[in-house]
Formats: C-alpha cells, structure tokens, sequence
C-alpha cells in the first residue's frame, strides 16, 4: 500500500494550503458551498446540474463536465457528479479559484458516446465553460478527449485509464487515476503464487468488449496459465449484451475455481452473482474489474452477504489511510447519508481530478489551459485523494499503486499485494453465497 505520505496534522494543513493557494476571497466576501441543482435542455434529451455559489469576489469561474446520469453507467456517473460536488464545496469554502467561485456546470450524457461529443462541444462553444473536467468511462473518454484537444483545453479526468484512451497522440489528456492495463496484476499474481494445494487448478475469463475492461484480461490470463492454471472458459462478449444469463451459465458449467469478470457497472456483475447462486456453483476466487466498488448500490444489488469474498481491483477505497481520504469520506458521509463503507471509488476519482486541476492553477496562477497542460506535463508530483499524481508524457498517472479489495463481512477490505501496508489476509476460498467469513 501507498504509505500515508502525510501525517494527520500535516495533512489538514497541507489541504488547506492547497486550497488556500487557488486563490483567496476578500474578508467580507466568501464563496458558499456549492450545491446540486437540475433543469432540462430544450435541445437535447440531457439534464443539467449547475453547483452554485453565494458571494464571493468576482465572477464564478465556470467548470464544465459530461456525466453519465442516466444508462448504462449511470451508477458511476452519479458517483462522480458527488465527487465533482464535494471538490466544488470544499473549494469554494476556501475563496475558489484565483480568488473566483468555482460554478460547475454539469450535463448528462446518458452513457453515450454521441452524446459526450454534442455536450463538451456545447460547454466549450456555447456554454463559454473556462475549463473542463471528464466524463465517465474510457469509451466515453476517447471521442470527448479528441473534442476537448481542438479547443486546446486541458482534459483531466479519473476514469479513462484504458489504452484507448492515450493512443490518440493528444497531449492534452490527463489521467490521475490507476492505468487500468495493471490493475487485475496483484491478484493473478497472487493466485499464481498460491501453493499448488490450494491453488485453483482451473480458470473463467468473460469480459464485456469495453475499452476499460478487455486490456486488463490477456495480462491476468498469461500470468495465470505460465502457474499451471488451464483455461477452460473464455469470452469476449459485445458490450450492448443485457441478458447475461447465458454467459454466466456457461461460466457455472465450466465449474472454473477461479473467475475473473471483466465487468463495467454494478448490473453486469449482479446478473453474474445471481446466475452462479441459481446453479449452486461457488468459485474458489472471483473477481470483477468494476461493481463491487461500487458500495452499498452494489450489495443492494447482489443481495446481502452474497458481496461476501468477492474481490475488485483498484488503486482506492474507502479505509485509505490518507488524511485527505478520510476527510473527503466523512464530508461525503455528511452531505449524502450512509457509512464510510458505501463511498464508492468514482467518488475519489472525480474529486481527485478537482485537485490536480486546482494545483495546477495555483502553481501558473492562470486558468490558461495551455499554461495548465504544460505544467502538467512537468514531471511535478501532486497530492490527491488516491495518493500521489505524476503524470507521464503519455498523461497516465505513473505514481498509482494497484492494489485488489474484497468484501468481507460488510466491509470492504484491502487484501493485496499481501504483505503491503495495510492489507489485511483474503477470505480464501471465497464463502459460500449469503455465509459471512
């Protein structure tokens, strides 16, 4: 595990320089929180949420962003729009941007990749936005990416990690979260390295054809196989599939002891929990690139205790041991209800893209984006809820740490690599369905 790189009481003082140094309001004037609202576009089927602010000094400086508040990755997209929320309220609580409120203007995309393009072109062109923050998902990313770089803006986002998403030669593209190619590597790792008693003797691999999902697979299966681990199920479904039944099925039939899900929202992998518990059939490890993060919407979805053992890779969650983190966690808590535990990781990931952005107008004192993406390109390290952000000339954040959670008995729970600060020994082999650890 990424160490705390900042004790508690330098961590608070730490955020609020950060804050403090985006700029200042005047004594008798200051920035209020910013706050949710909605309203419908006559021109499209998109909804909008503006955050807004009270006094402060100067016009608001205007923040735009496509999120998926409705479709497929609906879930996430309005985990984000939490993120983006809380960064805008803390940000604003300290005198915004350059001594400016920060007004985030938010539209929906409802999770298509036509419609991310009509919304940056519209909250650039139209809507006048100063600079903007990312959508949702590598395959939203891409064409948004190729948007935004016409009009020279600087495009950092925390969801868009794939390949895919950096082999366009833009120079404007900034991913702060963990490049997803790395992410299932600690666990087949781990499962490589499992004593030949217990190590499973047979593996599933089924991934929806999603630019986020499929690079992460080949790397996992080649790591697996070279440990003596046979293949006996492997699919690339089209990513439009609904009905999983089918897919799920065949999985429970191979009777694989091992199954790695190469899954995008909370609906894929819940559709897979229910097949497997329907046909009796308990992997000794199963894995999900995406969902179970997803928190207390995810063990809605499977049914408590049915999260139980169930593992997911990513470079955050909710007991990070990072002030910032927990800061942000409690903040969420109060704003929105729930446990610490029910923060799901889209949640980090925006509000991480709010505070690379603020770092890099405090540092050029600019909301120049070329000034914002040559600095950014410096080979500087910043400070996010993740941890530590040092982008490489591709953009990817070369700083991240990948790291594999699990869900045990309502919590979730880092357990590697093993042997890493902070992780905790997995549930191994995985609970039967409904049974706690």
């Amino acid at each position: 595990m990424r160490k705390a790189w900042l004790s508690s009481g330098v961590a608070v003082a730490a955020i609020a320089a950060l804050l403090a140094g985006c700029g200042s309001s005047s004594s008798s004037s200051t920035a209020s929180s910013a706050s949710a609202g909605s309203s419908s576009s006559s021109s499209s089927s998109t909804s909008s949420t503006s955050a807004s602010t009270g006094a402060a000094t100067g016009s608001p400086v205007v923040i735009g962003a496509s999120l998926s508040l409705s479709g497929d990755f609906a879930s996430d997209g309005q985990n984000f729009q939490k993120g983006y929320t809380l960064w805008a309220n803390d940000i604003n609580k300290a005198g915004g941007l350059m001594g400016h409120p920060v007004k985030l203007d938010i539209v929906s995309d409802a999770s298509s990749p036509a419609q991310v393009v009509t919304n940056y072109n519209k909250l650039i062109s139209s809507d006048h936005a100063q600079l903007v923050f990312g959508p949702f998902s590598t395959l939203l990313t891409v064409p948004s990416s190729k948007v935004v770089n016409r009009y020279g803006y600087a495009f950092v986002e925390g969801a868009g990690g794939a390949p895919a998403a950096f082999g366009n030669g833009l120079h404007n593209i900034f991913d702060v979260s963990l490049p997803v190619i790395d992410n299932l590597v600690p666990f087949a790792k781990w499962i490589a390295s499992l004593p030949a008693s217990e190590r499973p003797k047979t593996a599933a691999y089924a991934t929806s054809d999603d630019p986020f999902t499929q690079p992460q697979i080949p790397l996992a299966q080649e790591i697996m196989s070279a440990a003596g681990i046979k293949t006996v199920y492997n699919k690339v479904f089209p990513a439009e599939v609904t009905d999983y039944a089918p897919i799920a099925s065949a999985v429970a039939s191979s009777n694989a002891q091992v199954v790695v899900l190469g899954s995008v929202d909370v609906p894929t992998v819940s559709a897979f929990v229910h097949a497997f518990i329907q046909q009796h059939y308990n992997p000794k490890a199963f894995i999900a690139t995406a969902g179970p993060d997803q928190g207390a919407s995810f063990v809605k979805a499977v049914g408590t205790g049915n999260e139980n053992g169930i593992m997911y890779p990513n470079g955050w969650y909710p007991g990070y041991a990072n002030a910032q983190s927990q800061q942000m966690v409690n903040e969420y808590v109060a704003k929105y209800g729930g446990k610490p535990s029910d923060v799901g990781a889209d949640v980090a990931e925006a509000y991480s893209v709010g505070q690379i952005v603020a770092q890099a107008v405090a540092a050029t004192h600019s909301l120049d984006n070329a000034k914002i993406i040559s600095y950014l390109h410096s080979g500087v390290t910043l400070n996010s809820v993740q941890g530590p952000v040092k982008f490489d000339s591709k953009g990817e954040n070369g700083a991240a740490a990948a790291f594999v959670f699990q869900w045990q008995n309502g919590n979730q729970v880092q357990v590697l690599p093993v042997g890493a600060s902070g992780s905790k020994p997995p549930l191994y082999p995985k609970p039967n369905w409904g049974s706690g650890g």
